[in-house]
């Protein structure tokens, strides 16, 4: 089950003997990484292993990159029947890098292929000649170019291995905020420093006081959040990360490693063990639209109540017997509602916790990309490493990342507390680690001498994801434009044998070109519909600088005044007789989006522009419920 080799409370005492009193809180704080897995040692020790793994092959070549291609949505490229045009869609939407990524594990496919005397492949410069995406270059000169980025990358890592550092900061005693942009893709902004030779710098800081502060510089067409898409367009969202972050580790020198997924039976139980999807059907019938599992939300809520003072929170845990004997009793009792919450120990449900999250028949992260989460650590510069991140967070599976969302705010919570609690970041951080990374299901194959590179590098993964995780749970901007040219491109491609739709189709076009012709226009006027408050729709002249927050505030301010036709304000007029601003949402509904909740910053003259055939909604918003 573990990923790491496991030390003794003894070897560890020892240990922190040694240390000087300048290094005591850094390795006190690894020690901290290692008793937990010691803690887990012990708590598994006696449980049968349920896992019937075999060890994990080598994939041979050419292997990994049909999976990745298959992951990436660029199946119909690797078949023996390959599709001519079926991928062209998605092609057509990439940038350079991107395209050059895809090209890279198509060549590597390709060779496998010829390799194997299989069925020649057609060559990737036809694929990409005929969407012409970008500017593709010989395979001799690609592959000296990957070459040439590893090498200056892992020269890189090499002068500033983790073993060695001393976790400089230039930032310290200051508060610099750096601007986190995502308007042009993460892989380009690499690849624009490494063609200009900028230094590189290593950030791994663990004096939390020094963290710099990343702001995302808001657009015209501002920020969008994961939640603020529909899930019709957030599905073409983890094909478009995965393509993202390939290009961005090839640009980067960051070999991007795959594991097969776990292969687990599944528990004969109905909380622990259980897989998330299991649970949330289960929840979803007592409750709909459940999006975390409701023992999560039970756990977090009693610690919360309880646990957030409590010295030692989540490092100590209650006894084994104790917290075994509370996950047999909620197994039974949890969905009949009699179990009481008050008569359990806060650190019993702090081990239960991170047992849920260790039980889970598959890792929290994903057995497929717990590797490259892993890898993280050895891109050097912090900016780029958040970038993986993010785009890692946007890869897994909707319950995994709303799992792990609630996870890492109720983190958060607690190092608020660290004055009672005694427990700062990177304690925290330490902590769960061992919990995220370790699995039953994962073969222990480290590196001699890599222990505590890697402890290092999965608790500082850890800790990045708490401090950061409002940066981390948005959907750069760059991608939310190429999921606008999926749907326009998609729709483009569908063919019609009626007459008067081709010549309804031929008028819209002939409108948005008119459109785009005038985006100097000095105003519009646009119609907002609010069906579930008014039978008529809003009328709103649009000019350079109406944001959506207006739109909202022209319509709270005129909602109750006479000439209105009023349909049902129930549940948004305060019963002082105002209205509640924050119970309002603006959406954009239709043209080359499905739906998207606007930042209330969007600039709306822009965004009409930008999707001249979308309508506007105002509803209210699902996370103000008003009780009456």
């Amino acid at each position: 089950m573990s990923r790491f080799p496991q030390k003794s409370s003894s070897e560890l005492l020892q240990s922190e003997c040694r240390h000087s009193r300048a290094d005591s809180s850094s390795n006190l704080a690894m020690d901290t990484f290692w008793l937990e897995v010691e803690s887990i040692k012990e708590s598994t020790e006696c449980e049968p292993d349920e896992c019937n793994l075999t060890d994990a092959k080598p994939p041979e070549e050419g292997e990994a990159e049909a999976e990745w291609l298959q992951d990436a949505g660029l199946s119909d490229l690797i078949g023996d029947h390959a599709a001519e045009n079926g991928n062209s869609v998605l092609l057509s939407t990439l940038t350079k890098t991107q395209a050059a990524a895809v090209q890279r594990r198509l060549d590597t496919y390709t060779r496998s292929r010829r390799k194997k005397n299989k069925q020649p492949v057609r060559d990737v410069r036809d694929i990409f000649g005929v969407v012409g995406s970008a500017e593709t270059e010989p395979e001799t000169n690609l592959e000296m170019d990957r070459s040439h980025r590893k090498s200056a990358s892992s020269n890189n890592i090499q002068k500033n291995p983790m073993e060695t550092q001393e976790f400089p900061s230039p930032l310290r005693g200051s508060a610099r905020e750096e601007l986190f942009s995502t308007e042009i893709a993460y892989s380009e902004q690499a690849a624009i420093l490494l063609k200009g030779s900028f230094p590189r710098e290593s950030r791994r800081i663990k004096d939390e006081s020094c963290l710099p502060k990343f702001k995302i510089p808001k657009g015209r067409l501002g920020v969008t959040k994961i939640g603020d898409l529909s899930l019709q367009d957030m599905k073409k969202i983890p094909t478009l990360a995965l393509i993202e972050l390939t290009a961005l580790c090839d640009v980067v020198g960051l070999e991007l490693k795959r594991n097969k997924a776990v292969k687990r039976k599944a528990a004969e139980r109905k909380l622990f063990g259980v897989s998330l999807g299991t649970l949330l059907e289960n929840d979803e019938k007592l409750f709909p639209n459940t999006r975390v599992p409701l023992i999560l939300q039970a756990l977090l809520s009693c610690l919360e109540k309880k646990g957030l003072d409590t010295e030692g929170i989540l490092r100590v845990s209650g006894s084994q017997s104790r917290i075994k004997s509370l996950e047999q009793k909620l197994e039974s009792e949890f969905y009949t509602g009699f179990f009481q919450w008050d008569e359990v120990h806060q650190n019993d449900v702090s081990g239960l916790l991170k047992r849920f999250i260790r039980e889970l028949p598959t890792p929290l992260l994903t057995a497929e990309y717990l590797p490259a989460f892993a890898a993280v650590q050895n891109i050097p510069d912090l900016k780029q490493r958040l970038q993986a991140l993010n785009l890692l967070i946007l890869i897994l599976p909707e319950p995994n990342r709303n799992t792990l969302k609630a996870l890492l705010e109720f983190l958060r919570l607690v190092v608020t507390r660290e004055r009672k609690n005694k427990m700062n970041l990177w304690n925290v951080s330490t902590v769960i680690a061992p919990n995220l990374f370790m699995h039953k299901g994962l073969p222990n194959k480290i590196p001699e001498g890599k222990e505590k590179q890697l402890a290092e590098g999965a608790a500082d993964v850890v800790r990045m994801m708490i401090h950061y995780q409002d940066l981390l749970w948005t959907v750069a901007s760059f991608l939310v434009s190429q999921v606008r040219k999926l749907n326009e491109s998609s729709s483009r491609r569908y063919q019609f044998c009626d007459r008067r739709i081709k010549n309804l189709l031929r008028k819209i076009n002939l409108d948005k070109e008119k459109t785009e012709k005038n985006h100097g226009e000095p105003s519009k006027i646009v119609k907002v519909q609010a069906s579930p408050f008014l039978k008529d729709s809003l009328e709103v002249r649009l000019t350079s600088g109406t944001k959506a927050a207006d739109v909202l505030r022209q319509f709270q301010k005129n909602l109750c005044q006479n000439g209105w036709n009023i349909v049902n304000t129930v549940k948004l007029i305060k019963c002082n007789g105002s209205v509640d601003t924050m119970n309002l949402l603006f959406y954009e509904v239709g043209g080359n989006i499905s739906e998207h909740c606007l930042d209330p910053d969007t600039y709306l003259l822009d965004l009409y522009h930008v999707n001249p055939h979308a309508e506007w909604v105002i509803r209210q918003n699902p996370s103000f419920p008003r009780t009456l």
